[in-house]
C-alpha cells in the first residue's frame, strides 16, 4: 500500500483532511506522471469534500 493510499484511508476513517494532507495531495495531483490509481484516489477525496463527507481541519 502506498503512502497516498494509507493517508487517504486514514482521512476517510477520521473524516478529516489536514492542511498537510491537502498540500501533499495537491502536490501529487499537479504531477504529470500521476498513475490512474493515484488519480482515482485523489478524485475520491475531492468528491468526498464537495459532498461534505470530509472536512478540512488545521
Amino acid at each position: 500500500m502506498s503512502t497516498l493510499e494509507k493517508t487517504i484511508e486514514e482521512m476517510f476513517a477520521t473524516r478529516r483532511l489536514t492542511r498537510r494532507d491537502q498540500q501533499m495531495i495537491m502536490a501529487m495531483f499537479s504531477k504529470r506522471d500521476l498513475n490512474a490509481t493515484d488519480a482515482a484516489l485523489i478524485n475520491r477525496v475531492y468528491e468526498a469534500l464537495s459532498q461534505g463527507r470530509l472536512r478540512v481541519v488545521d
